[in-house]
């Protein structure tokens, strides 16, 4: 990334703002200043009663669904409502009504779990789900299809297995990523540890999660407090989602300049000195809304570790107070940062939030990206394995049971758990001299080992789309499969299959699966029409472009033929399919 200064260079004492009624009162008074009409969700969460609504009794009352102002509450609890959009094509004719069901999901910082909670997960699938456990691209587990009338023995059930959902959607910080290798290098532990620490400094403290889902006898006092029960957040959290990531210049496998927030650590003779606080990272954007937009993170300042946590806080409180309350569209912190420019926000943040002067970034390059997949030494003695879960579904269909080798393994090895921001999965704290029973178990359910694995196959990812979320305008977890396979035909075609090539597809331009800043980006247009984004840099430091609109899904391989032709023929020695597009050009590209 860019240096935006002299590394090293403060620019003066901060101040810290623990005024938090004033910070709750203050979208109210600015509104009356501006005359700006506030988002219809801020008074859901300003009269929710620190997000209770009437959840409790709206779930009592044998309903199938929540009306729409519980429905925006439910997401702060870990859940989303949804319909099952593979019923609408029968609900015309038969007349019935919406298939309602929900979706829950985990927080789990830096995605770790033990074994036992692994299987303690699989029977949430299996008992309240549909059978599946569905691996995120922010290293969380997620479950589909819950009916209303399972959903508060859902919840129970996960946190009896000492796991949470509370903060895992809605507008406060959501789960907190860390890059998920088990290696005891001192280095990621050390991440790992301050993903863990923020995850819980920044988690809501109201008791509504536990008056709901866990009690259900009776409110506790919060309910009726005028102030205090949220000191960072206050009455009405955030303006939007926040995202905070951990990563190293020599693996950014948890895409940080994509973050509102970012870590990067920076390494001096084997040990972390410190980190560079990335602000402003985002990829969400509305078609035929040219004030959305995707968005990298900016560089802001230099973080000793002790410092981390207030930072992050300070980051969150500017956000709180400055973000976008009245157009949701563009409530993500990546809009101050742009709408101010990146002074006026070193300014505001160290004036008014951060409790240390402000050092500016040093800004290392980022030179590589690890799946982590195969098999790894942990320095410990122990190996970890890194399987490859396409699109991150765990299921069982047909030879390919992958739900029942999983199932196999972990409950024979008792191995940790890690969750990557690829949707893989790594089976921790391993004898290598198991190797040869866990691959077998593999190869009898039809998992292949990802050696065996095309490149294309595994630097893809892809949203859940259709039919679970409300959001998706096409295809995507079970289109991208497909167009794998086509593009490895071609790929080997070219001799090209070595090829590192990250291909990231998503339903809509929410860009949950990060495409805006993949190779080949193929997010979901209009029924099976997709727009194709060129460019991105696999090592995630480049936004891609848009190469061209509304291309037929059948017709999308076909058309990266002739570019990887060009590619295969005019490439600079090593240089990736990212780079090649990004340097020759559009023009050049479109004219073969």
């Amino acid at each position: 990334m860019q240096n935006n200064s002299e590394n090293g260079q403060e620019t003066g004492k901060m101040v810290s703002r623990n005024d938090e009624s004033s910070s709750e009162n203050q979208d109210e008074s600015r509104s009356e200043k501006t005359g700006t009409k506030l988002s219809a969700v801020e008074g859901i969460k300003e009269k929710s009663c620190w997000l209770r609504g009437s959840l409790r009794e709206e779930m009592a009352s044998g309903a199938d669904h929540f009306n729409d102002e519980n429905k925006n509450l439910l997401k702060f609890h870990g859940s989303y409502q949804q319909e099952d959009r593979d019923a609408r094509k029968s609900r015309g004719k038969t007349g019935t009504s919406k298939h309602y069901m929900f979706m829950i999901r985990l927080k789990l910082p830096g995605g770790k779990l033990t074994a036992d909670q692994y299987l303690r997960m699989e029977e949430v699938a299996d008992k309240h789900a549909n059978g599946t456990l569905r691996l995120t691209t922010r290293q969380s587990i997620q479950f589909h299809g819950i009916v209303m009338g399972h959903l508060q023995q859902t919840m129970q059930d996960i946190n009896r297995a000492m796991i949470s959902t509370l903060g895992a959607c809605g507008d406060v910080n959501r789960n907190v990523m860390s890059c998920p290798a088990p290696i005891q290098d001192g280095i990621r532990p050390a991440m790992q540890q301050l993903a863990d620490e923020i995850a819980q400094h920044l988690a809501p403290r109201s008791n509504a999660y536990h008056d709901i889902w866990l009690d259900g006898k009776e409110y506790s006092k919060d309910a009726l407090q005028s102030d205090g029960v949220e000191p960072i957040y206050g009455k009405v959290y955030l303006p939007r989602k926040f995202k905070i990531g951990f990563a190293l210049p020599d693996d950014n496998c948890v895409d940080v300049f994509t973050q509102d927030l970012g870590f990067l650590a920076i390494v001096e003779h084997g040990k972390i000195t410190g980190y560079d606080m990335i602000v402003g990272g985002g990829m969400g954007r509305s078609n035929g809304n040219a004030n959305t937009f995707a968005r990298l993170g900016s560089s802001i300042a230099f973080l000793q570790p002790g410092q981390v946590v207030a930072g992050a806080e300070a980051v969150v409180k500017l956000f709180r107070d400055h973000g976008n309350r009245a157009d949701r569209k563009r409530a993500r912190i990546k809009y101050v940062v742009h709408d101010w420019g990146i002074d006026k926000f070193r300014k505001v943040l160290a004036q008014d939030y951060l409790t240390h002067p402000l050092v500016l970034p040093k800004e290392p390059p980022i030179t590589g990206v690890d799946l982590h997949l195969g098999w790894h030494s942990q320095k410990d003695g122990k190996s970890f394995l890194g399987i490859s879960i396409e699109n991150g579904r765990i299921k069982n269909e047909g030879d390919l049971q992958v739900k029942t080798a999983l199932h196999q393994i972990i409950t024979k090895f008792k191995p940790d758990i890690r969750i990557t921001p690829q949707q893989d999965i790594l089976l921790c704290d391993l004898d290598f001299a198991a190797k040869g029973e866990i691959e077998s178990i593999l190869r009898q359910h039809g998992v292949a080992l990802p050696e065996t694995l095309s490149m294309a196959q595994k630097w893809s990812m892809a949203c859940p789309a259709i039919p679970t979320c409300g959001l998706a305008i096409t295809e995507s977890e079970r289109s991208l499969p497909l167009i794998i396979d086509e593009l490895e035909k071609l790929l080997h075609d070219l001799g090209l299959s070595e090829e590192v090539v990250s291909v990231r597809m998503t339903g809509c331009p929410n860009g949950c699966a990060r495409p805006y800043q993949s190779e080949i980006g193929l997010v979901g247009r209009s029924g099976e029409k997709y727009s194709l984004y060129l460019g991105g840099s696999s090592l995630g430091t480049r936004m891609n472009s848009l190469f061209k609109d509304l291309v037929p899904r059948q017709e999308l391989v076909p058309l990266l033929r002739s570019i990887f032709e060009q590619f295969k023929s005019q490439r600079i020695k090593q240089e990736s399919f990212g780079d090649f597009c990004h340097r020759v050009g559009f023009d050049k590209l479109t004219a073969v």
